[in-house]
């Protein structure tokens, strides 16, 4: 008899964790391992945020937090939705979460049933097909294109849709690809998503300060559908918060209502000091805060870098990113090749074979959804990229 349930043993372990998790044996062994498979920005939170924990602390906020959140936290984080995004909230329709995996994943839950369906276009960020399918839900990929900076179209969301069609699960600025949609682009999908009333659609903006070329347009702009728009974000990457573990749902407030009392029988409220700390994070002004525009300009130099890096490796296709810290290079070209009489046959052979050989993590690029690729993350020092990218070129020079 088996002892864990079908649930967890037909759920796919989370591939970057495992990764970051296979690099680290290697490092336990004495080998120098550049890992570029980990998300996480290589930045101190910012001092003004961490006096507003500190100052928590000493104020006794040490107690349960409300469900939702604070408060005075929704609060800023509405005010931050008009400041910088042009959406109008009100502290009712937010619920803060311990990180924007649990926001998620509970907003799955709490608006998918057996037999909907998911679209989700390709390449996606790792959990959003696992939680679909933890809601007994069926996701339904559609396939982008390198050559259109793998970006959906609006044909191709139509083409897909079918009665099934519950939600639209997309990421902007991307993780893995980095690129981000336009004004006009979003407004293509939700011209599509006006004519279906009954679809609504996530859209993940946990990257947005990481933006390369101008402002971050948000799909819940557009006053057409606004209704059914749920904008997902967070701390982590734009205010190197990784460990405060803060997500942000901002919804219709029956589907807030809904993610609240699933939270309040799972987890309950999140961190009370993280939740006063992320208080000064939300009214840090990314036109104006030193902290966000000199990360962001750090990114954007390594950016450069990288992409020339990848562009004098034969054989690869490579997109410049417009945001977040990732490459998602093609490395198909390789596929066939081999080394010491192992052939490379798809993306996890590639990967494996970049830590074994190179000692350089990526994340091969099945656990995205598109296996002609693999991820980077330039969220490392430029020495480490430089040196990562000289072993990441010899290596793929003894494939043949």
């Amino acid at each position: 008899m088996e002892i864990l349930s079908n649930r967890i043993l037909n759920m796919a372990e989370s591939e970057t964790l495992a990764m970051t998790a296979k690099a680290g044996e290697l490092k336990a062994q004495g080998i120098d391992v550049i890992s570029l498979s980990i998300g996480e920005p290589d930045f101190n939170t910012p001092d003004t945020v961490k006096e507003a924990a500190k100052k928590a602390i000493d104020d006794n906020f040490t107690h349960y937090p409300p469900v939702p959140g604070y408060v005075d936290l929704k609060k800023a984080i509405c005010e931050k939705f008009k400041r910088d995004n042009g959406l109008e909230f009100t502290p009712d329709q937010i619920v803060v979460s311990t990180g924007a995996k649990q926001s998620i994943y509970q907003l799955c839950q709490v608006l998918l049933n057996p037999g909907d369906e998911v679209i989700i276009p390709t390449p996606f960020w790792v959990s959003y097909k696992e939680f679909v399918r933890l809601a007994g839900a069926t996701p339904v990929f559609v396939k982008t294109k390198i050559e259109n900076d793998f970006k959906v179209t609006p044909q191709q969301i139509e083409e897909a849709i079918t009665p099934k069609t519950k939600l639209i699960m997309f990421s902007s600025p991307s993780n893995p690809t980095g690129m981000l949609y336009t004004k006009e682009e979003l407004r293509g999908i939700a011209d599509v998503l006006a004519k279906h009333e009954n679809i609504f659609v996530m859209a993940d903006e946990i990257y947005e300060h990481i933006n390369f070329v101008g402002k971050h347009e948000s799909i819940g702009q557009f006053s057409d559908i606004k209704d059914r728009v749920i904008t997902i974000n967070g701390v982590a990457k734009g205010f190197a918060m990784t460990g405060w573990r803060i997500g942000i749902l901002a919804a219709s407030k029956v589907v807030a209502d809904g993610c609240k009392k699933l939270q309040g029988q799972v987890t309950s409220g999140t961190c009370s000091i993280a939740q006063k700390a992320t208080v000064r994070a939300m009214q840090m002004d990314p036109a104006t805060s030193e902290d966000i525009i000199n990360m962001r300009n750090i990114f954007l130099k390594r950016r450069d870098l990288v992409y020339k890096g990848l562009c004098e490796i034969p054989g690869l296709k490579v997109r410049m990113p417009q945001g977040a810290f990732y490459f998602f290079p093609d490395v198909s070209a390789y596929y066939g090749k081999s080394f010491n009489g192992k052939k490379m046959e798809n993306s996890t052979d590639i990967a494996f074979y970049l830590l074994n050989e190179a000692h350089v993590a990526t994340v091969m690029g099945s656990a995205f959804g598109d296996d002609d690729c693999i991820r980077l993350s330039y969220a490392t020092s430029e020495d480490l990229l430089i040196e990562a990218l000289r072993r990441m070129k010899e290596a793929f020079a003894k494939l043949a």
